[in-house]
């Protein structure tokens, strides 16, 4: 089988990396791919949102499964185009990735459906959202309601810090032209919970957390992500078999009713509060960091998986997907500057041998003239495997150290929560 994986950040060189071991694919595609997606697939020039080039792609070259890895590609509507012309591809249709594109939608199905999550109001009137706040209690929750990168939230510890993001996103249109959700603020520790999902039934991943901060001690900007682990120990095996149940499997079952089922990951981005177990956002897709460390300890063949979730109009048992029972964690390597203006085109070197255990996904590069160069905000994200979270830490970090980029950082506290 030939497959096309969509995207080109450490998210995709994940799904390559678990496809290359797979024993049903001959041949990988990646569109664009990157620099470390290189060594696995072909890297196509073709974006991720180009629906009709990608489709076209896909059928020239008898590719047999395509997997989407960008909300974006997700929202423009890819699944829907692939489908329309016979094509078999992982991913949720375009009414299906409302749940992602539209943080209002999400709101309000969970609402219908008694999903726990925060208290929420929606606006499109910049005053009406500003007395809103002014009239309720702070920390308060901003978010815009479409596509943003993970750059759409804000988290206002003023009624100063709130105005301006309501006007940043309202009237400035910093995103596009959009509504506003005004949430209630939680606290808690938070969790990723991601699911593979074809209708009614999900497939549960690991649990992992990831780390939004820029910096160590969870401080400066928000990002796409810093690092992330798995082998959460604040989270209990009552605490799993509930947002397996109340979120994921409830959620799944509302999008079936809404006539928007789901046929791919479903992302709960959740936080273990005082009054329980809530949700904070859903994604249409893998997260990324997540992926990064979820995907290597999987044991099944996950062509498999993602056959049987493209598989919308049959009736196939539920693939094997057996993850090892080892923990795993990743940092990440951002420019200088991230997530604000950073400069690209510096090089980097890798230690070579890697040891074992340990794998460098690559989340924006490149080579020129025969030389790796940064190309993003995120650059890199060493992974490793351990046999306790103590042991991935010290083989994770041991190889950072060993990454030649003055041009770069990273956190020195991933899983600082759980060790």
């Amino acid at each position: 089988m030939k497959v096309l994986v969509v995207g080109g950040g450490g998210r995709e060189h994940a799904i390559v990396d678990a496809l290359s071991r797979s024993p049903q694919v001959e041949k990988i595609f990646c569109a664009p791919g990157n620099a470390g997606i290189g060594r696995l697939a072909q890297c196509v020039d073709i974006k991720d949102t180009d629906v009709t080039a990608l489709r076209d792609f896909a059928s020239a070259n008898g590719v047999g499964l395509t997997v989407v890895g960008p909300e974006a590609a997700l929202a423009a509507g890819i699944v829907d185009e692939f489908r329309r012309v016979g094509l078999r591809i992982f991913g949720h249709t375009k009414s299906a990735t409302q749940i992602e594109s539209s943080k209002e939608f999400a709101k309000e199905l969970m609402a219908r459906y008694g999903v726990p999550t925060a208290s929420y109001r929606g606006f499109s009137d910049f005053g009406e959202a500003l007395e809103y706040v002014k009239a309720g209690s702070l920390p308060t929750v901003l978010k815009y309601d479409g596509l943003a990168a993970g750059k759409g939230v804000v988290v206002a510890e003023t009624y100063e810090e709130a105005e301006d993001a309501l006007r940043s996103m309202l009237l400035d249109e910093s995103f596009g032209k959009g509504r506003v959700v005004i949430e209630e603020f939680l606290t808690g520790p938070e969790f990723s919970f991601m699911c593979f999902v074809r209708g009614n039934r999900i497939i549960p991943m690991p649990l992992a957390q990831d780390h939004k901060r820029a910096f160590d001690g969870d401080k400066g900007p928000n990002t796409g992500g810093m690092g992330a682990y798995t082998g959460l120990p604040f989270i209990t095996d009552e605490d799993l078999e509930y947002a397996r149940t109340n979120i994921l499997q409830r959620t799944a079952d509302a999008m079936v009713a809404e006539g928007r089922p789901l046929s791919g990951v479903l992302y709960g981005g959740l936080m273990k509060t005082p009054q329980g177990i809530k949700v904070i956002e859903f994604n249409a897709r893998f997260g990324d960091p997540e992926t990064e460390v979820v995907l290597p300890l999987l044991e099944s063949d996950i062509a498999d998986i993602f056959c049987w979730c493209a598989a919308m109009d049959s009736d196939t048992a539920l693939p094997s997907a057996d993850f090892a029972e080892r923990a795993t964690m990743g940092v990440v390597l951002a420019s200088n500057g991230y997530p604000g203006a950073y400069s690209k085109g510096h090089a980097i070197t890798l230690p070579s041998p890697l040891p074992p255990d340990v794998t460098v996904f690559h989340m924006g590069t490149k080579v020129a003239d025969g030389a790796l160069l940064t190309n993003g905000g995120r650059v890199l994200m060493v992974v490793a495997t351990g046999t306790d979270l103590a042991a991935a830490r010290h083989k994770a970090y041991d190889v950072v150290g060993q990454i030649g980029c003055p041009e770069l950082f990273f956190r020195t506290d991933i899983a600082h929560q759980a060790l």
